[in-house]
């Protein structure tokens, strides 16, 4: 028996805005897809956000018993500048600004997007198919849409006609948005325009003479839309019809709006049965944007190079940071929120590490069949970390206690309550132990902290030499602090 046929699940469903107990369409199979990166620069933070949230679900599914098909796309072709249906492509752009071959950018930023999901400890997912890879199907998904009459075509591009296909089906119906309220807020279309309606979008786009990413196609050379690369992707995995589709809440709509009206149109049946959505990540209460500098890079985090955080963050500490809120719910960056999930998870490990060294006794002061469901029904409600996080250090609370001999436990338990405490922490969050590496980092920053208090006192004291000399010497190391208006703080070169 798997352990899936005794829990309960719910997910809260985008689509019916409701939480629903989640029943797959195969009994022990699960399809799942997620909307991947688009690789024209490095990864961003809010996006790693919304992929640890699936690889949080994908384990969680996994930890149950559940066989998963998790498929999670490339973005390497069709999305342009702004999302709008004009101009750049983003990948082409990014080319022409650093006169690279669009596949030389590809590369260097699916590598860089791996490199940071591996450090972050991220399982591969099932398949992860590209843009480009799947050319062929996006062009048949079209032809059939324009069979059945729900695109047309229009100097060599080919859209989708929104008005067309609301006559018998709901364009709107995952955003809750209505036609006839985008119609009326739209503004009159320019002379060049060629679609027939504002709300209609690209399936194909005719490629400009300056265009570099272009393939043939029965309407002349062109490019994909955006939206139909995700709908020729999961349809062709997972089937026209599967269990979970996510992604981030800024992808509601439109894209997934569009996915839901191109695979309607194409299969005539909605092809997901439960929309899930993760939300942004913040950082010191504000957006984070590259243009108004509040904006930070994962690799910067490890490693300390920046001006925002006091020290460098483990990865493994990162991603504890972000289990501690909900996926719907919207997380916010800082060095003090920071600091406390380093201390946190510091206190989660050596809670592990110190179950093996608890005296045994003939019974227990730790109720662990009721912890441990407690555990599960966290998680099965629409997969709630913050509230298994809790419950987790109850359990730290109990260790800790037990080990100054003032509460028992008996060894079948303490065996029971590893097994449950490993399982949660390493296999589902995803979290890992404190590695030499992180430890050894932790020291360094002890005797950091230790010399910029120091440097501290000889400029408090008016020993500028002393004070030179420390800063000087560290910089000879490789570590470089940085005086501001709250403190001092340091990074690693």
């Amino acid at each position: 028996m798997q352990l899936y046929q005794s829990q309960t699940l719910k997910i809260h469903n985008s689509l019916s805005g409701k939480k629903e107990v989640f029943k797959p369409l195969n009994e022990g199979h699960i399809g799942m897809y997620v909307c991947g990166p688009t690789v024209y620069s490095n990864v961003h933070l809010g996006n790693c956000r919304t992929f640890m949230s699936f690889d949080m679900i994908f384990r969680y599914f996994k930890h149950l018993g559940y066989k998963v098909r998790y498929v999670r796309n490339i973005t390497d072709a069709g999305h342009l500048v702004d999302d709008a249906e004009d101009g750049e492509d983003k990948i082409a752009k990014k080319a022409r600004l650093e006169k690279l071959e669009p596949m030389e950018v590809v590369q260097r930023y699916t590598v860089d997007f791996h490199n940071i999901l591996q450090k972050f400890n991220f399982l591969p997912p099932s398949i992860e198919p590209t843009a480009t890879g799947h050319i062929i199907e996006q062009i048949e998904i079209i032809k059939d849409i324009l069979d059945k009459e729900f695109a047309y075509e229009k100097n060599g591009s080919v859209y989708f006609d929104v008005s067309k296909f609301n006559e018998k089906h709901e364009y709107g119906k995952l955003s809750g948005r209505k036609l006839e309220d985008m119609i009326s807020n739209t503004r009159a279309l320019n002379a060049q325009e060629e679609k027939k309606n504002p709300q209609d979008f690209a399936l194909w786009k005719k490629a400009e003479p300056q265009h570099i990413m272009r393939w043939p196609s029965p309407w002349g050379d062109g490019f994909p839309g955006w939206h139909l690369e995700c709908t020729a992707m999961s349809t062709k995995y997972l089937g026209e019809t599967f269990d979970i589709h996510g992604g981030g809440m800024d992808l509601k709509f439109p894209h997934h709006e569009c996915e839901i009206a191109q695979a309607e149109a194409s299969n005539g049946q909605s092809p997901v049965r439960y929309w899930m959505h993760a939300n942004m990540l913040t950082m010191n209460g504000k957006k984070m944007a590259k243009s108004t500098g509040n904006n930070i890079l994962p690799g910067e985090i490890f490693s300390g190079d920046n001006n925002i955080l006091s020290k460098p963050f483990s990865p493994s500490v990162v991603r504890f940071f972000m289990m501690q809120a909900h996926y719907t719910s919207i997380l916010d960056l800082s060095n003090d929120a920071l600091l406390a999930s380093e201390k946190g998870h510091h206190k989660l490990m050596d809670a592990l590490d110190a179950i093996d060294h608890l005296e045994s006794s003939n019974s227990s002061d730790f109720d662990i069949e009721s912890w441990k469901n407690d555990c599960y029904a966290a998680m099965n409600d629409d997969f709630n970390t913050p509230i298994l996080i809790a419950k987790l250090f109850d359990a730290v609370k109990f260790i800790n206690i037990a080990k100054e001999g003032k509460q028992s436990i008996s060894a079948p338990d303490k065996i029971i309550l590893k097994e449950i405490l490993c399982g949660f922490v390493f296999e589902v969050l995803g979290l890992e132990g404190k590695t030499d590496e992180a430890a050894d980092s932790d020291k360094l920053s002890g005797v950091v902290e230790l010399l910029i208090q120091l440097r501290k006192d000889a400029r408090d004291n008016k020993d500028f030499a002393t004070s030179d000399k420390i800063r000087d010497q560290l910089a000879s190391l490789g570590i470089q602090l940085k005086d501001g208006k709250d403190g001092t703080t340091f990074s690693v070169l």
